[in-house]
């Protein structure tokens, strides 16, 4: 029997994922895990967290008897996807930060690319930056306080506004700049205060739908959605309970990575 779709994230990010898949499969049955016990990934080191990745990953997907896991974290992709498609025998889709649509809709060719800072400057960025915006200028702004400002928001608490604008004030500076790739999963949950935030209107782009398309494509049997459905984090916090609540899913129950 198919099992259901899991998504993996550090935090609350993948959440922005969930709700694209939400849209995309209805009826499919969804599972969420998170790392909170070790959020935020971008501020770790590389060896270590494709370590921690693996069997956090691991633990989950023996937990919830899922038929697909989605890394809904740029961060843990770009280090880990080979990793996890050697340990485990389920397709395993993940996230990059959303270049080249960007690159394909800008008229001005100036694009800004807002995420954390083990994103913003890591090799592989770098590389879709060159393959696919190679005629663009890209700001690159990194920008972890917005992690914790979407933590915040998940847990039932406004964001401070003068910490958003603290974090987009890098990208005003030229105002031809169009689009702005929002390259971490939290992102995309503040779109409206972000879009408030900003001087001027900018197509903002993140890689929910492709993930949830990509998903479609992969997986052949989706398990039916019956009511809430699990959830599972590595530390407990009632805060985190509510926010995956809203999101459709049951009380979280604890991971014991091996």
């Amino acid at each position: 029997m198919a099992g259901p779709i899991l998504v993996f994230d550090s935090g609350v990010g993948g959440l922005s994922v969930v709700r694209a898949l939400r849209r995309c499969l209805p009826e499919a049955a969804l599972a969420y895990a998170c790392d909170n016990a070790m959020l935020p990934y971008g501020q770790r080191e590389d060896a270590w967290l494709v370590q921690r990745i693996r069997v956090v990953c691991e633990a989950a997907v023996a937990a919830s008897g899922c038929s697909a896991l989605v890394v809904a974290c740029n961060t843990a992709s770009t280090l880990a996807l080979d990793v996890l498609r050697a340990s485990l025998t389920i397709p395993v889709v993940g996230t990059v930060p959303a270049i080249k649509p960007a690159a394909g809709i800008s008229r001005t060719r100036h694009i800004g690319l807002l995420a954390t800072s083990a994103t913003v400057s890591r090799p592989y960025t770098l590389q879709l930056i060159r393959d696919f915006a190679a005629d663009c200028r890209v700001t690159r702004v990194a920008a972890d306080a917005l992690v914790r400002e979407a933590e915040r928001l998940v847990a039932g608490e406004p964001p401070h506004r003068a910490i958003l604008h603290r974090a987009l004030a890098p990208l005003w500076e030229d105002p031809h700049l169009d689009t702005v790739v929002l390259g971490c999963t939290h992102f995309p949950l503040l779109a409206p205060w972000l879009a408030e935030a900003a001087p001027w209107q900018v197509s903002w782009i993140d890689s929910g739908e492709a993930i949830a398309r990509r998903v479609g494509q992969v997986v052949t049997a989706l398990a039916p959605r019956q009511g809430d459905e699990p959830s599972f984090v590595t530390a407990p916090d009632e805060r985190l309970d509510r926010g995956l609540a809203d999101f459709g899913f049951a009380p979280p129950r604890l991971l014991h990575p091996a």
